[in-house]
């Protein structure tokens, strides 16, 4: 976490969500070439649902009827409007849509990750293995200036610069709460300019995003801070201080992206949620990560490159479901799904992808639906009383991704897992895979940066696009 050096204070400041995690000191420098174009490239956006704690595939989107009670357990599947996609009962809405939706069944770490959280978002959010680090350190590795980046920043930074809005987007929150925030979500050696910019939902009122989390040091007001004018001196001030302490180059720059969004007219009418049809919001579901998707649908047309919605945990469900609250259901795994994550899943996601549709979107937007892990098929997790808490636990050896839109074709199914969803059966792919299929779908095979001593390589040197996905 960022701390400001005791020589100035933090009153001097305006504060944004994104200020702190890393120094300016990266390995890398932030210098970055225009991309190689491909001819797949359709998406001109992208939105990012990452369900944070690890997603059960096989009681989702990659069921297994035919295996034992002790693995499928009680959910059944249904019939889509996709002959090739069946689903959980559970999720009647997003079946609708299956249509539009493409599923990779064969998702695997090789052996890659650790098990743990922080190692599992920095694989998916990069398609980079962790490193030794991520074992050494587990769940207490912090986010490095030398860390590979975030997929989000690397297309962010191949785009034209939007005229008022951030490149790169993320709500409702930032994952995980500090110290233990989650590495694989920033941009890294790409350069904390790239860094996204975050936007906080108010868990009291779902409507309000702040834009982007802005406040004023210890409850002030623009107001109080006469006007523009003051503002800006603060800024300069931050500059100046800048020039003599490179610690303050990156709070220097989010500074300055903060009060460009806090004055600008376009920023405001992009948050205003309470211009949504009141029919629209109540289809999302007028939860948090309902209308965090709804949040992004705006984003998305009003030209924002990438948006991730980072799945908000509910508080209450910590106890029931032996977690953080979101989809790390170590204990009453099937309830928790049932009465609590799947229903709001399946009114935002499926109505996500039908507003695109419906607005002419889908075909240039991209969206991904992804986790850090999926979940152990075999029922029962020690740490909730094994069998009889009726848990899951983690499992990286195999997980599921979907993606819609961008060029992607619908109805489609990529790979498979064996009898009991434990292992890919055919077609294994990696979160490099992934990645590199979502860059793809933009447009981009190729980012070079340079070392610090000056020395091109290119980012994108691991994994391969699934081809057979688009058309």
């Amino acid at each position: 976490m960022f701390v400001t050096p005791p020589r100035l204070h933090r009153r001097e400041f305006l504060t944004a969500s994104t200020v702190g995690l890393l120094s300016a000191s990266a390995s890398v420098a932030p210098l970055v070439a225009s991309a190689e174009p491909t001819s797949k490239g359709r998406a001109k956006s992208t939105i990012l649902f990452f369900l944070c704690g690890g997603a059960s595939h096989i009681d989702t989107w990659d069921m297994k009827p035919d295996a034992p009670l002790a693995y499928r357990g009680p959910f059944q599947s249904i019939a889509t409007t996709a002959p090739d996609i069946r689903l959980c009962e559970h999720l009647p809405m997003m079946a609708k849509q299956a249509e539009h939706i493409a599923i990779v069944r064969s998702v695997t770490d090789y052996g890659r990750a650790t098990g743990d959280h922080h190692a599992g978002y920095y694989y998916n959010l990069t398609g980079r293995p962790p490193d030794i680090t991520f074992r050494t350190q587990g769940n207490d590795r912090r986010p490095q200036p030398d860390d590979w980046p975030f997929l989000g920043s690397i297309i962010g930074s191949q785009q034209p610069p939007h005229p008022s809005l951030p490149q790169i987007i993320s709500l409702p929150h930032k994952p995980s709460k500090a110290p233990y925030t989650r590495p694989g979500q920033f941009a890294g050696r790409l350069g904390f300019q790239h860094d996204p910019f975050y936007l906080k939902n108010d868990p009291e009122n779902p409507l309000q995003f702040l834009a982007p989390s802005l406040s004023i040091a210890d409850g002030m007001t623009a107001s109080r801070l006469e006007g523009r004018k003051s503002l800006l001196a603060q800024l300069d001030s931050v500059r100046r201080r800048a020039d003599n302490d490179p610690g303050y180059l990156r709070l220097g720059y989010q500074q300055q992206k903060a009060f460009e969004l806090l004055t600008s007219g376009t920023t405001a009418d992009a948050f205003r949620l309470e211009d949504e049809p009141e029919k629209t919001r109540e289809r999302y579901g007028e939860t948090i990560n309902g209308l965090s998707l709804l949040m992004a649908r705006r984003l998305v047309e009003a030209g924002v490159p990438f948006v991730t919605v980072f799945w908000k945990e509910h508080e209450g469900l910590k106890a029931k479901c032996k977690s953080a609250g979101g989809w790390d259901t170590h204990g009453n795994n099937f309830n928790c799904l049932q009465h609590n994550l799947l229903p709001e899943f399946d009114r935002a996601y499926s109505a996500l992808i039908e507003d695109l549709s419906d607005r002419g979107l889908l075909d240039e937007t991209l969206v991904m639906v992804t986790s850090e892990m999926g979940r152990r098929p075999k029922i029962g997790d020690p740490r909730s009383g094994g069998v009889a808490g009726a848990g899951r636990d983690h499992w990286t050896k195999s997980m599921s991704v979907l993606l819609a839109g961008g060029g992607i074709r619908g109805g489609q199914v990529y790979g498979s897992t064996d009898k009991f969803g434990e292992e890919p059966k055919d077609n294994p792919v990696g979160p490099e895979d992934i990645a590199q299929t979502v860059y793809a779908a933009r447009g981009i095979e190729s980012v070079q940066i340079r070392d610090t001593q000056g020395r091109p390589f290119n980012l994108l040197d691991e994994g391969h696009a699934l081809d057979q996905l688009f058309g």
